[in-house]
């Protein structure tokens, strides 16, 4: 059915840029308050961008990121980021409203072309056991199962109150030199 054949009915094309944050969109990160309580770690990894140690992708819509994701691209664990062939990907997020559109396979697709033209061979992201969805994604990209990692780490969040998270996870991973399995 078109909207021709239903007048309720409207398309919408949106037209989304992939590009780095900026400090102007570290407040947008928190998407109205949702992820407030991480303004000190979009923070944290900001700096690291300017420092060349980090980078944050935002899916920008009309100046407002309505998804986003970040690459470490050294970590003290050089399997997971070893500053060469390997980089860790994490906080990789899509608006709700946006999500099973595509959206999030073209961050993820914008993300390894960068980490290929890069030189890096391989791509490495977490997600909590709980999370089939994600993990449903990851693995029709091409991401397999490596590792498990207890998932318990801390932040302090905007209100300097430290916050405990335990969030058990698989570690994935994928060969970027492989190509695309679809």
């Amino acid at each position: 059915m078109t909207s021709l054949d239903d007048p309720s009915l409207f398309q919408l094309t949106l037209n989304i840029i992939m590009r780095q944050a900026t400090a102007n969109d570290l407040p947008k990160l928190e998407w109205y308050g949702q992820y407030r309580h991480y303004r000190k770690l979009f923070r944290r990894t900001y700096e690291e961008q300017l420092k060349g140690r980090r980078s944050m992708l935002l899916a920008d819509l009309d100046g407002f990121p309505v998804g986003y994701i970040f690459i470490q691209w050294l970590a003290n664990n050089k399997r997971i980021a070893d500053g060469k062939t390997r980089a860790y990907l994490y906080s990789f997020r899509v608006m709700n409203i946006l999500q099973g559109r595509g959206l999030g396979t073209h961050i993820m697709r914008h993300t390894e072309s960068l980490l290929i033209h890069q030189g890096y061979s391989w791509a490495i992201i977490a997600v909590a056991k709980e999370n089939h969805g994600a993990l449903r994604l990851y693995q029709r990209l091409g991401y397999h199962i490596f590792a498990d990692d207890p998932g318990q780490w801390s932040y302090e969040d905007h209100k300097g109150i430290r916050r405990n998270v335990n969030e058990p996870c698989w570690i994935l991973e994928k060969n970027l030199k492989l190509g695309y399995d679809i």
